[in-house]
């Protein structure tokens, strides 16, 4: 019989809909007991523990991130899988930030959800959490199959830090488009091995330490030179400056001057792009050849969510900026693909 410790956050998957205002308001693990009696089926010894109170995944921050990596620690060694049942809008910035705060991880953690809520007849919670259940049991040779924090959602398992929510309509709410899917369920579930990460004989260590001071600059064609500079003359200690194309900006003298200028004042800049596939090469083109030279950082394919909570976790781990900018191109969880 496999231990399996389930936490659950809430989220539309334990929602139910208020009579007098037609909006869906959390719930409690109850109602998806009752809808789930093929929980009682299972060979598994399922325990959960549930927020209190429960919330919209809207209202997530770094706080509730630290409970969620201290509830796992302090079970982790009386349990074989976990499943965190969480909202689909955030959830892969908490499944990004897990796998830098639980380094060495050699148990399954999935996170799963829903588009509709359980008690809603077409929900798709019911197959997420038998499929996440599954996964979270499945072993070889005494060891998880699965050792790294995952989304699982419609059938598909993704590396946590790889993931991001494309669709808000669909079952098919989340995609992986720099890393392949780890385990697609069908009539079986379908591992990709290569894909895996294999953490045996690592030490397992938890990271609580998260600073939060992150900012976000998203360029567009015109935007206002008060704008940058508000921005990179905020309290920040990083900031994500999402690009053009293969990491492109403009080349305007004054835009450069005020970059190299917030480099220097010890800002580091990390440049993703703002396309979800491929990933930003510094110095292919022109109108990146400048970014390089100034010292701008490369985040490759990092997804957005993947590059802000690295950031909080490392600024968390250094106090130095240099440490930060080290480490932020460097895989340390399989969340990017470095290009020689």
């Amino acid at each position: 019989m496999q231990n399996i410790f389930i936490v659950y956050t809430g989220g539309t998957i334990g929602m139910v809909q208020d009579p007098e205002t037609g909006t869906f308001v959390p719930f409690d693990f109850e109602l998806i007991a009752r809808n789930l009696p093929d929980l009682a089926r299972l060979n598994y010894k399922l325990t959960v523990h549930s927020f209190n109170p429960i919330i919209d995944s809207s209202n997530m921050k770094p706080s509730i991130w630290v409970e969620m990596a201290q509830i796992i620690k302090d079970n982790y060694d009386h349990y074989d899988g976990f499943v965190i049942l969480h909202g689909s809008d955030t959830m892969s910035f908490s499944a990004s930030i897990l796998s830098f705060m639980l380094e060495g991880l050699q148990k399954p953690v999935i996170l799963s959800g829903s588009q509709l809520p359980i008690g809603e007849i077409r929900t798709d919670a019911r197959e997420n959490i038998m499929t996440a259940l599954e996964i979270a049991s499945a072993k070889e040779n005494g060891k998880s199959i699965i050792q790294e924090v995952c989304v699982l959602f419609d059938n598909k398992l993704f590396r946590g830090n790889r993931s991001f929510k494309y669709n808000s309509a669909k079952f098919e709410a989340f995609r992986s488009p720099n890393y392949p899917v780890l385990a697609e369920a069908g009539i079986y579930i379908n591992y990709n091995r290569e894909a895996l990460l294999d953490n045996t004989d690592k030490e397992f260590i938890m990271h609580t330490k998260i600073d939060n001071k992150v900012a976000v600059l998203k360029l567009f064609p015109g935007i206002d030179p008060e704008t940058i500079k508000a921005i990179l003359n905020s309290n920040a200690r990083s900031i994500i400056m999402e690009t053009f194309g293969s990491g492109n900006t403009m080349t305007d003298e004054w835009f450069l001057n005020l970059i190299g200028e917030a480099i220097r004042n010890g800002k580091n800049i990390l440049d993703i792009s703002q396309c979800k596939v491929g990933s930003v090469e510094l110095g292919r083109y022109e109108t990146s050849q400048g970014l390089k030279a100034l010292g701008v950082l490369n985040g490759y394919d990092m997804t957005f969510e993947a590059a802000v909570t690295k950031l909080m976790y490392l600024q968390g781990h250094f106090e130095d900026q240099a440490s930060v900018a080290y480490w932020i191109e460097k895989d340390i969880r399989g969340e990017l693909t470095v290009n020689d």
